[in-house]
């Protein structure tokens, strides 16, 4: 199995139905959840230059993270596909060193 890194966009407050839909999600994922994450808060983006805060009222901002185990990135496409996306998901291997 590899670990693949979902990167959640987008804000809708969470309502009952909201909530149950990513419970369902959750629970459709079984065993293959190696984190399930949570919501981001206020932070920072810190460069070279500076600092910048960054909040969730930005643009298609990112707004959580889970970690989950697939075979391959096709798999772990799939099992994104059912996610409750409010705006977008990313998904990325996490590479073993």
């Amino acid at each position: 199995m590899t670990k693949f890194l979902v990167l959640t966009y987008g804000f809708t407050a969470p309502t009952r139905e909201v909530r149950q839909a990513w419970g369902d999600w959750f629970a459709s994922v079984g065993a293959r959840m190696v984190d399930p994450g949570s919501p981001f808060g206020r932070g920072i983006e810190v460069t070279r230059t500076g600092r910048t805060d960054l909040d969730l009222d930005s643009p298609s901002p990112l707004v959580g993270y889970c970690l989950i185990d697939a075979e391959n990135l096709e798999e772990a496409e799939a099992m994104v596909s059912t996610m409750p996306i409010i705006e977008s998901v990313r998904v990325y291997e996490a590479q073993s060193m």
